[in-house]
């Protein structure tokens, strides 16, 4: 019997059960997946928003303005890398001013910190590449950038180090509730039951509701695709670069990553389907075109790869956080949207607070350790410190993506460390394995290896994604060589 079970393991429902992990109660993640962020979490702006965007009074201003300054401190305890390198919104004219009038407006309302407009020239001072054509600028210094699928790893797995369970492939298709214990059933029969339960399933969390009992939520996905850039394009501005925002969302955007490449999109449709992920050629040459706008040198001929993300929208364009109003013990959250990454932390200690409220007892572990082990970062190492761990572990010495510089030994941890990768795409978000120039074209076939070692099975059972996802289908020759 848990006391709490979390539906969703994207970075809220992550973030959600590691808070609770600070307690002495009994929680589970419940994760439809194979492994964890693999919905809106595995594919967004990795935008920290500062929060001058947001309505002011609505739950998505309080959320994201607190979830903005909790960044720090969270990033540090979880080592994931984190970096306060300021937004800037441009515009093109007097139309576009008079939105920045309104975005430094309600930036003041909502409390985002050192908000201020500046001039066209100004703004080409702070960064050199944008268009000469920048009429104005709005810059908040407290916007951000960070990896989202790390943080969500990186949560999941110190709220497992804290006692969490993690329970993948469990997709909720039946819920019960009967003398104050819920009872949630999976596709393939597994049950579990909890005191109280948190509907965090993200882009899902609306048919999820319905599953519990509550049927006013409804959700649509906005499709946004991306092209992602080298990293010898990571400088080409530091500021994560907006244009004015519309209806449709903060419009094209060019920014570092954490991990020093340059991203460009997304695009925005609204879709009814919330699995369509395939990028097509019309959304990719948008966002060169609008992205070029704000950044003209921006080199296209340095994409490394394209992706399309899934976010969740509602059409009241607010978060909801809430007690169920028709099934007791139940926490719905649901409409989370950008910024909901940057909001997630705040999310997270908002719904443990209504489960207090609902009357679970709250009793703070004596053992509870906020602090994650990272895996090594090989390729972030100076000279003594590679020879230090090599020391420690030879497989460290055995460089095996030569374009981001990941090891073995990185490779092996990231198949042992919570929450445990078991395919190619799980190691390659914990390491960046295949994540360069490349595209895994001559690190896969070591990793696979590594991977079938690790885990005690056969190189052809090895996948990509998990499912059918096989990446090895037979035998070319007796003799044992892998097709």
């Amino acid at each position: 019997m848990m006391d709490v079970a979390v539906i969703g393991a994207g970075v809220v429902g992550a973030l959600i059960a590691r808070e609770l992990s600070r307690y002495q109660l009994d929680v589970c993640m419940l994760e439809k997946a194979d492994d964890v962020a693999m919905g809106t979490s595995k594919a967004n702006s990795a935008i920290v928003h500062a929060g001058f965007d947001c309505q002011p009074g609505s739950v998505m201003a309080k959320m994201n303005v607190r979830g903005n300054a909790m960044m720090d401190q969270l990033t540090r305890e979880l080592s994931v890398p984190f970096k306060r390198n300021g937004s800037m919104v441009l515009a093109f004219g007097e139309e576009d001013a008079g939105t920045l009038q309104i975005l430094l407006d309600r930036g003041i309302q909502n409390g985002v910190p050192g908000v201020e407009i500046v001039s066209g020239d100004r703004a080409r001072e702070l960064e050199p590449n944008i268009s000469g054509n920048v009429t104005a600028a709005l810059v908040a210094p407290s916007g951000g950038i960070v990896c989202p699928y790390e943080l969500t790893i990186a949560a999941a797995g110190n709220a497992m180090d804290n006692g969490v369970r993690l329970y993948t492939g469990f997709e909720v298709i039946s819920a019960d509730f009967a003398d104050g214990v819920w009872t949630l059933v999976s596709a393939a029969g597994d049950q579990v039951q909890a005191r109280y339960v948190i509907n965090a399933a993200g882009l899902f969390s609306d048919r999820v509701a319905v599953l519990l009992g509550d049927t006013e939520y409804h959700l649509f996905s906005r499709r946004g695709e991306y092209l992602l850039l080298d990293r010898d394009q990571g400088q080409m501005v530091s500021h994560t670069i907006f244009q004015c925002p519309s209806a449709m969302g903060k419009g094209i955007l060019v920014t570092p990553t954490v991990d020093g490449n340059l991203l460009l999109g997304p695009t925005s449709e609204n879709r009814e389907d919330r699995e369509d992920t395939a990028t097509t050629a019309e959304g990719l040459a948008t966002v060169a075109r609008l992205a070029a706008k704000s950044v003209p040198s921006v080199n296209l001929r340095a994409v490394i790869t394209s992706f399309t993300g899934l976010r969740s929208c509602s059409p009241g364009h607010d978060f909801v956080i809430e007690s169920s109003k028709n099934r007791p013990q139940l926490v719905e959250i649901t409409g989370i949207e950008s910024p909901g990454l940057s909001s997630a932390p705040a999310i997270a200690e908002y719904a443990v607070g209504l489960l207090k409220e609902m009357g679970l007892p709250l009793h703070e572990k004596a053992d509870f350790n906020p602090i994650r082990r990272p895996i090594p970062r090989f390729r972030e190492m100076d000279i003594e410190q590679r020879r230090a761990l090599i020391q420690e572990d030879a497989r460290f010495g055995q460089i095996i993506c030569r374009c981001e510089t990941v090891t073995e030994g990185e490779i092996v941890r990231a198949l042992h460390q919570n929450p445990p990768a078991h395919d190619l795409d799980g190691v390659k978000r914990r390491t960046r394995t295949g994540m360069g120039r490349c595209n895994g074209g001559f690190c896969t076939p070591q990793a696979v290896e590594i991977i079938a070692r690790e885990l005690g099975i056969p190189v052809e059972q090895v996948t990509k994604c998990g499912g059918d996802s096989r990446l090895l289908v037979g035998k070319t020759k007796e003799g044992g060589q892998d097709a």
